[in-house]
């Protein structure tokens, strides 16, 4: 990535100066987004390499440890309650060490060169500092022997812990959220993606201003210490609702231009399909295996923020709409949830979900119960979905040809373009919208475009020449079925 781009895009007002007459000027954001930390958050600007980065992993037991699952007897619980049950299965939970493996692969999607790494066990958080100080110290120690520039916590840090965190351990210090900010406004490349991430990251530095800085000392009371009446920071703090509230009314312009989009192409009989799940599932290498649309597929997370909207052709000859969406992950920052809403608002229109797991992760049980979770924040839980476990080529032979589809899962592999074909059929079968039906046709041989247009639109199970008329039999949309209502054999 190249480093103009890894600029976080609350600097977009930099490029903006005319929109900004009434609102904070360029150098002001920029103050403020040093101030809080999220500018640059992984990259130095201009850095001629990789920053290296220390992971820290905190995990909170109330009572005494049980034994945990193994990956094994996790991908077999998984097994034995994906989508057979009537009953809700329980929420697997990850373990520490794979929070810990995750928040690795955050990292090098942020292209931070990992040079060590800390899990810590604690029975509750420490107000102060998180982990404590004595481990902290004991961090500080490690992070200086291999030289990391900062220090990346797999949980989500307050304002004051943050600062007491960075006293100690003497390098930046960043945590979970900030750390997917950064990612998002690394890939965000539309407008509307940039306008998403900016107002993130903008709530998110909100609350973080306190404290940063001697300019925002509160005044004083005494001779030659009162004011104007109105203290920096109260005055960074109105700059910033300002631009919030300019962004979030740009964002309502994408929202009612999606919504006539979306008017227009409800006005027709064309359903809409939402690709949803885990980042780095594989949704865009399926999608461009249904599409052919070329989207980007790359196996580091959140690789799509921007949504695209392709037609695909179904077996029935029915048209569809496929839409790719930004992928969820665990402990989604509710700022980007609100944020995204506007992209999201396709899967609660959708006609179908296509839920799509990595069937060769130990981690899938505990992917698909994150997905349902945001599925439910959307109110889009309740939409009829097909869940689809990608990525088989990756399995054992054995594993693999053990597979079997059943009424609620396909096994797929997007990147060999197996069971695509099966899985067309079956989004066919699922969809009502434009239903589908069998008739006989009568229709003359003359009539050519009509011919010409059963052929591209229907499917065709046999066809008969006498006289001059041909005898169809065919499997088409209702929409067709009214323009050939009087070639009909009743």
């Amino acid at each position: 990535m190249r480093g103009s781009q890894s600029r976080n895009s609350l600097v977009a007002a930099a490029r903006r100066p005319a929109q900004l007459a009434d609102d904070a000027s360029a150098p002001e954001l920029n103050r403020l987004a040093t101030l809080s930390g999220t500018k640059s958050s992984l990259f130095k600007t201009g850095s001629p390499g990789k920053e290296r980065a220390f992971l820290v992993g905190v995990e909170y037991r109330k009572r005494a440890p049980k034994k945990s699952l193994t990956s094994g007897a996790q991908a077999s619980h998984a097994a034995a309650t994906l989508g057979v049950s009537s009953k809700a299965p329980p929420v697997p939970k990850f373990s520490p060490e794979e929070s810990l493996e995750e928040l690795r692969t955050l990292a090098l999607s942020a292209e931070a060169e990992i040079v060590g790494e800390f899990l810590q066990y604690r029975d509750k958080p420490d107000a102060a500092t998180l982990i404590g100080k004595g481990k902290l110290e004991e961090i500080a120690g490690a992070a200086a022997s291999v030289s990391a520039d900062l220090v990346l916590f797999d949980h989500d840090l307050t304002a004051s812990q943050q600062r007491n965190i960075e006293k100690i351990v003497d390098v930046r210090v960043i945590d979970r959220t900030q750390l997917i900010l950064d990612i998002f406004a690394r890939h965000a490349r539309t407008r509307e993606g940039q306008l998403q991430v900016e107002l993130a990251q903008l709530e998110y530095m909100l609350p973080r201003l306190a404290g940063r800085g001697i300019e925002m000392s509160q005044l004083g009371g005494g001779i030659g210490t009162r004011g104007p009446g109105e203290t920096q920071l109260e005055t960074d703090r109105r700059k910033i609702h300002r631009r919030i509230r300019h962004v979030k009314d740009q964002i309502e312009n994408v929202r009612r231009t999606r919504a006539q989009q979306r008017q227009r192409r409800e006005s027709v009989p064309v359903a809409t399909i939402a690709l949803v799940g885990y980042t780095n599932a594989g949704k865009s290498t399926l999608f461009n295996s249904l599409t052919n649309a070329g989207v980007l597929a790359s196996s580091r997370m959140f690789a799509t923020l921007d949504p695209t909207i392709r037609g695909i052709t179904l077996p029935s000859k029915r048209q569809a709409l496929l839409s790719d969406t930004v992928g969820f992950i665990r402990n989604l920052p509710h700022t980007l949830v609100t944020a995204f809403r506007a992209t999201l608002e396709e899967v609660q229109r959708a006609a179908l979900v296509l839920h799509v797991s990595d069937g060769s992760s130990l981690l899938s049980a505990e992917q698909d119960a994150q997905v349902e979770s945001v599925l439910k924040e959307l109110d889009a839980d309740s939409k009829p979905r097909l869940r689809i476990m990608n990525k088989i080529d990756l399995l054992p032979p054995a594993q693999r040809e053990s597979l079997r589809d059943d009424a609620h899962t396909v096994h797929v592999s997007a990147a060999k373009d197996i069971g695509i074909s099966t899985l067309l059929d079956r989004i066919d079968q699922a969809l009502t919208e434009d239903a589908v039906s069998r008739v006989r046709l009568r229709i003359p041989q003359k009539e050519g475009k009509t011919l010409a247009l059963i052929e591209a639109r229907a499917r065709i199970h046999s066809r008969k020449y006498k006289d001059s008329t041909v005898e169809l039999e065919v499997d088409a949309p209702e929409s067709l079925l009214r323009r050939l209502r009087k070639f009909v054999v009743k």
